[in-house]
């Protein structure tokens, strides 16, 4: 509608990302914990793909906000005059 087609589809790309980037850490989460109880095997961390993939979805909520604010603000710079009707 604002016609921000870069903005947008920047945003939308982060937040898949940052999504499918959670998505997986908590996938491979799962797999380590099902292998500790069936083999008593030790773990590898895994927590910095969840940590990034958090990082990286709030990165493209943020840019929103912000893309957000300045068409607010553009909206109320090109707003007509309020002129009241007897």
């Amino acid at each position: 509608m604002a016609r921000r087609y870069f903005a947008g589809a920047g945003q939308l790309s982060l937040a898949l990302i940052g999504a499918g980037l959670v998505i997986v850490w908590f996938f491979k989460l799962m797999i380590q914990m099902l292998a500790e109880v069936n083999e008593d095997s030790a773990s590898k961390p895994v927590s910095w793909l969840g940590e990034l993939g958090a990082a990286i979805f709030i990165l493209a909520w943020i840019w929103a906000l912000f893309t957000s604010l300045s068409l607010l603000r553009q909206a109320k710079v090109n707003e007509p005059p309020f002129i009241p009707q007897p």
